[in-house]
């Protein structure tokens, strides 16, 4: 008969043999990890790498395949460090912090906040910070290495408000939509909602979506939005709203608390000529309370007592400075969320469909205007700029893919 100390050596060996196991599997798993997939000149990418950039961009909702825009970023991403590296350039701690900030808050969240996000999803904070680190340097080296080849003339000037102000027509686009409210605690199963939404190619089924879930006013007939011209929609959309076929949905798009989705419907030549904008000028008035039921009624109240800009002032009179905000920027450098809800405006017009401070505040946005190319305050500084970006841009891909032809890229 086997003796009691005999029994617990068998299991103490047992345990050890599953633990021991286990550790070789870890590190097994860990070392597949590290393992290089792609080398770039002497430069090497890892499996590790791969997986995480593919899971930023998806936390970026970025369309398309995942893994293979991965593989093209973190390629490019080598080439450019190797390049900066001949210059010696790098980039302080306390600016890659503050980029860091800046990126979150773009995303109205502050870091913490960002990071909490990246880490539900799988991201390592250490990804973002390669990401952003990279865009940054290379930002700065562009502009550092090409600024004086890039001579902007009146001429140039000149010639481009022409060339806008020559625009015989505009093309407008007829769009169902659908925002999805995604507050961290409905947000897994927003993104549900939105997956399947985006997958309908019947304007009945998407129209019941809007009814059903849909945030937007717009709801109550389906999420039918009026013939718009498409450069009222943020630059970075535009592309992948003209790219669809009628009935086609847009893949889920990420804004701050929501989940936005498009439907086309439509397309066609305005009747009447018409300039992309160069600027927008709009308020935000701050309405504590958020989406309740008293901040909804002071928004009504708001909304009946002012019929310009100019008018919020009057509002906003004894309140602290924060409360308003009046703004002028150019399309690109305005929020997806705010400038998808300043699409639908024409001057003078307001909602309050957005909120900030995670639904704490109630933002009551109204359009100021549009000052489009060839109107008489034109902004020549911003032509100027737009044309100064343009050409850095090209000479970046230039640089780039000349870059990219002289490396030696495995596999």
């Amino acid at each position: 008969m086997m003796s009691i100390g005999m029994r617990k050596c068998q299991v103490f060996a047992a345990l050890a043999a599953v633990v021991l196991g286990l550790g070789l599997a870890t590190g097994v798993a860990a070392q597949g990890q590290l393992t290089p997939v792609i080398s770039v000149n002497d430069r090497v990418v890892t499996q590790y790498e791969l997986t995480q950039r593919a899971r930023l961009l998806e936390v970026f909702r970025t369309p398309g395949d995942l893994n293979e825009a991965a593989r093209k970023a973190l390629i490019e991403d080598r080439l450019k460090q190797q390049e900066m590296a001949r210059f010696g350039i790098s980039v302080s701690e306390p600016v890659l912090a503050q980029a860091l900030e800046d990126f979150a808050e773009r995303a109205n969240l502050t870091l913490p906040q960002f990071t909490q996000v990246l880490s539900q999803n799988g991201v390592d904070i250490a990804t973002l910070r390669d990401f952003v680190e990279v865009g940054i340097l290379w930002r700065d080296f562009v502009r550092s290495r090409f600024n004086r080849q890039v001579n902007i003339t009146d001429a140039d000037i000149e010639r481009a408000i022409a060339q806008q102000g020559n625009t015989v027509s505009q093309l407008e686009v007829l769009l169902n939509e659908i925002i999805i409210a995604a507050p961290p605690e409905r947000a897994a199963a927003a993104r549900n909602a939105a997956d399947q939404i985006a997958r309908m190619r019947s304007f009945a089924e998407f129209e019941a979506a809007a009814r059903q879930v849909s945030a937007l006013p717009s709801r109550e007939n389906g999420g039918r939005l009026d013939w718009l011209p498409i450069d009222n929609y943020p630059p970075q959309l535009r592309g992948v709203i003209l790219d669809l076929e009628p009935g086609e949905v847009t893949e889920p798009i990420e804004i701050p608390n929501g989940i936005a989705l498009f439907q086309m419907r439509g397309k066609r030549e305005a009747v009447q000529p018409a300039q992309a904008p160069l600027s927008i000028e709009y308020a935000a008035y701050y309405i504590p309370g958020g989406k309740s039921e008293a901040g909804l009624r002071q928004a009504a109240e708001v909304r009946d007592q002012v019929d310009t800009c100019d008018d919020l002032y009057g509002v906003a009179r004894n309140q602290p400075a924060e409360m308003l905000d009046r703004l002028s920027q150019s399309p690109s450098e305005i929020s997806n969320e705010i400038a998808l809800e300043l699409a639908r405006l024409d001057p003078g017009e307001v909602s309050y469909n957005l909120t900030r401070n995670n639904g704490e505040t109630l933002v009551f946005l109204m359009l100021c205007g549009r000052t489009n190319a060839g109107a008489g305050t034109v902004d020549r500084d911003v032509i100027s700029n737009q044309i100064r970006s343009q050409r850095l841009a090209a000479l970046a891909d230039a640089l780039l893919e000349d870059l990219r032809a002289s490396a030696v890229i495995r596999p």
